[in-house]
């Protein structure tokens, strides 16, 4: 059977990764979750000590660096494991900034689109069908209120140790975040 692309669109929390990884699973395709690459790009600039909005630094730093998302949902930064490590709080809002800035994603979408060549992909973010897979065959939109999401985020965090934000403060967060995803000036949401 051929093989195509998925590209799954829409804002945090939605549950395209949830849904990504069972369709991927099912299809025997690989789950590209854009969105840890974004949190590992910030993770870096973070461990570096960077400015956030330096886009510069920022993109030096990610000359050098690899990201790998393996099958079972693990993301290496480096060679490390920080799969956790990315999804906590402080690396969700940090991505957001990160995320704004243009030669980022343009780094970011040519990694995204060089693994999409051979199909077989469903690759999940907030610009997927319109930037990164224009071509995909199939593009789906999902999307949920943003207490609903944050609930699913909290939830989440819960089940995975990750006890640093309340639930009010991830619904602020989420709120926060599409704003900013729906006005940047790159890509916007």
């Amino acid at each position: 059977m051929k093989k195509i692309n998925i590209a799954i669109d829409g804002p945090s929390a939605a549950g395209k990764s949830t849904i990504s990884k069972k369709v991927a699973s099912e299809l025997g395709y690989v789950h590209l979750d854009t969105g840890a690459m974004y949190r590992t790009c910030a993770y870096k600039a973070l461990q570096l000590g960077l400015d956030l909005e330096d886009e510069e630094k920022i993109c030096n730093a990610l000359a050098g660096t690899k990201i790998e998302l393996t099958p079972d949902g693990k993301v290496f930064l480096d060679g490390e494991d920080v799969s956790l490590d990315i999804r906590k709080d402080e690396i969700s809002k940090a991505a957001s900034l990160v995320s704004k800035l243009k030669r980022v994603r343009e780094d970011l979408v040519a990694r995204q689109q060089k693994i999409a060549e051979n199909k077989g992909i469903i690759m999940d973010g907030r610009d997927i069908g319109t930037v990164v897979l224009k071509d995909a065959e199939l593009k789906i939109y999902l999307t949920a209120s943003a207490k609903a999401r944050a609930d699913r985020r909290y939830k989440q965090n819960q089940e995975n140790g990750i006890l640093d934000a309340t639930y009010e403060e991830i619904l602020a967060d989420i709120e926060q975040r599409d704003y900013q995803d729906m006005h940047r000036e790159n890509s916007p949401f």
